[in-house]
């Protein structure tokens, strides 16, 4: 099975914000194969500051470095992903970014050539009550993360490509040949003694900080999106 691990940014959250970079790497029978694609997008529209805060791509980053409009670069992005598997942190948000992209260019959006794989939602299949952000699960699992400032497309993929293969069968091998040709030994890591009954893990509950950032989050949503945030809406908050 060919997989492809993706993350996007954004100028921000809600109806016609823009892409501004992605980030994919390659995986092949659970295997990182050393292959890529990475790319900065000028959005052709301005950046909000907290998408910025979070991210660190400004407007005028983007012009110094000549980024391309996404329809400079959407065929060679369709065919590095076409027929994998895309493997996702939140999945919704980025393929209602990138089928909107699609849509603005006439082309077929992405379930239509790849299928996709939530690894938010099968961290919370495998987690049920814990936290399951991308920062969580490289606590949980042992991935050090130490450089990860600022969200990075790239950098992001890269990271919840190792939290995916541990995640889900504990290896996490690159696939790269030595000077000789050979394929360098394989190591797998068997994590099955570690597995826990879920019923038996205790419900961890967030703490005034968080629940203060939570809401300052849902605030952000309610300007952002139409008609509010959904959270809100269905009661949830």
């Amino acid at each position: 099975m060919r997989q492809v691990v993706l993350d996007t940014e954004t100028t921000g959250i809600g109806d016609g914000h823009r892409i501004i970079e992605i980030g994919c790497v390659e995986v092949i029978r659970r295997k990182l194969t050393g292959r890529h694609f990475h790319v900065y997008i000028n959005p052709q529209r301005m950046i909000d500051e907290e998408a910025a805060a979070v991210h660190g791509i400004t407007n005028e980053w983007l012009e110094d470095q000549g980024a391309p409009v996404f329809a400079q670069v959407a065929q060679q992005f369709r065919e590095f992903i076409d027929g994998a598997e895309l493997v996702i942190h939140n999945a919704a948000f980025d393929v209602g970014m990138m089928d909107a992209e699609f849509e603005r260019l006439n082309l077929p959006l992405t379930n239509t050539f790849c299928t996709v794989l939530d690894t938010l939602r099968l961290a919370r299949d495998m987690h049920p009550g814990a936290r399951n952000s991308l920062d969580a699960l490289c606590k949980r699992y042992g991935i050090d993360n130490s450089h990860r400032e600022l969200h990075g497309a790239l950098l992001d993929a890269e990271i919840l490509a190792d939290v995916y293969l541990i995640m889900t069968g504990g290896q996490t091998d690159l696939m790269l040949a030595d000077d000789d040709g050979e394929q360098t030994e394989e190591v797998e890591i068997d994590l099955s003694g570690l597995q826990v009954d879920a019923s038996t893990l205790p419900v961890i509950q967030a703490a005034a900080d968080e629940l203060s950032a939570h809401e300052a989050f849902l605030d952000l949503l309610d300007k952002k999106c139409e008609n509010g945030a959904l959270w809100r809406r269905s009661g949830s908050g």
